[in-house]
């Protein structure tokens, strides 16, 4: 059995089924991580100590692809170190300083396979700025996708990782693999999913409190939404940087701060995000971006340091 441990987007699905198509092997499994959770689970541990062969792409654990006890192929794209398992052949062009957008570039490259699941990958990892690559647009052209049309599969097919559903992200391989790509843009399950989780976004972004140019929204959903909220509110609606909290994520508290690229110079996200971590909160992020999950007893300690930015 050949075993595929993918990312749970649009990338980690389409890479995994543009590898199938080309090695067409008579049995493969294919299983993502628990969404969210950077790390193989008891589950793929188990079915990785029976695969004939495994395959991890768009996933970076490097630390475990160095565990593995099988024939690995590793194909990724992030930054990452130089796995040293003899037993692991690791395809990744940022070893050698080389920028990728997705890693469905870079297995169609491996295996010469190029075809709309190719451009979809991009489009899931960079969003409309993959539509200014050159080998994006002749892909399009030539599979006769639309740009609106490959921004709503990737809508799609990430509205299952979106809903937490970790099921329906490896059953989305299997329906790559059987249907023309056009008709997914039809294909109810997803479509339904992809409306509910709009409703919840608009639901959210409806109810904004204004302080001094930010938007603070709080609202409580099943649904992994938070960062597009705060995307919403700063990248479309010019506030000066956002607060969401979602309330009630599958009993936790999860925090988005994001601020506008103007903000970035006076706001040091990355000092709000040690005071956060000294809560003893799971906290990360970047430059314009802090993400926490937490428990509820912590929120207000939380919002507390955030809001002392606010300014």
């Amino acid at each position: 059995m050949h075993l595929i441990v993918h990312h749970w987007d649009t990338d980690g699905v389409t890479s995994s089924a543009l590898l199938v198509r080309a090695l067409s092997p008579e049995e493969f499994t294919n299983i993502t991580a628990p969404i969210g959770e950077f790390r193989f689970d008891g589950r793929i541990w188990g079915a990785a100590e029976k695969a004939e062969r495994l395959y991890v792409l768009d996933f970076n654990v490097p630390g475990e692809v160095e565990k593995v006890a099988v024939p690995t192929l590793f194909i990724d794209h992030h930054t990452q170190p130089r796995i040293k398992n003899p037993l692991v052949e690791q395809v990744n062009p940022s070893l050698g300083g080389k920028y990728y957008p997705s890693c469905s570039l870079v297995v169609s490259e491996q295996f010469n396979l190029f075809n709309a699941w190719t451009v979809l990958g991009a489009v899931g990892d960079i969003g409309e700025r993959a539509f200014g690559l050159d080998w994006v647009r002749k892909l399009l052209e030539r599979e006769g996708i639309s740009r609106e049309d490959a921004l709503r599969i990737v809508e799609l097919i990430d509205s299952n990782y979106i809903a937490m559903d970790r099921g329906a992200v490896e059953g989305a391989v299997g329906v790559l693999l059987s249907r023309d790509v056009k008709e997914l843009l039809e294909y109810d399950p997803w479509v339904k999913k992809a409306e509910a989780i709009r409703d919840a976004i608009e639901g959210a972004v409806s109810n904004v409190e204004e302080r001094n140019g930010f938007a603070i929204v709080h609202f409580e959903s099943p649904f992994n939404i938070i960062s597009k909220v705060a995307r919403k509110l700063v990248w479309e609606m010019n506030y000066r940087g956002a607060v969401v909290v979602n309330g009630n994520f599958h009993g936790k508290v999860q925090v988005y701060f994001r601020i506008s690229g103007k903000e970035a110079e006076r706001i040091k996200v990355a000092e709000v995000i040690e005071r956060v971590k000294a809560l003893g909160a799971n906290a990360g992020g970047k430059r314009e971006v802090l993400g926490c999950v937490c428990e509820r007893d912590k929120i207000e300690d939380v919002l507390a340091i955030i809001e002392e930015y606010l300014r």
